[in-house]
């Protein structure tokens, strides 16, 4: 179940960067609309939010971590990314204001 938990808030968090001008959902900008530059820092930051709730429940579920090479960064970044499609889409896509 912690799994499927993981996967739903992860793709959550890559959707949120599109969904609001402000960012962090906190922060408002000088310009209307937030730039794709900003967006992307944002995703970058909740990948590593979700990278460390993940690390956190490996250790208090299993008790320790399994040793992560590359690879496993280059998968896991692919699939944030993959996650992320919905929300880019309807940002620039979907959305005409």
């Amino acid at each position: 179940m912690n799994t499927l938990v993981l996967l739903l808030l992860a793709l959550l968090m890559a959707n949120l960067p599109w969904l609001s001008n402000r960012l962090f959902f906190l922060i408002p900008l000088k310009q209307q609309h937030k730039s794709l530059a900003w967006s992307l820092f944002e995703l970058v930051v909740l990948y590593f939010v979700i990278g460390g709730i993940a690390f956190y429940t490996e250790r208090a579920v299993m008790g320790q971590v399994a040793e992560q090479n590359w690879e496993f960064y280059a998968v896991t970044g692919s699939l944030f990314l993959v996650f992320a499609f919905p929300g880019f889409v309807y940002r620039y896509f979907w959305q005409r204001s």
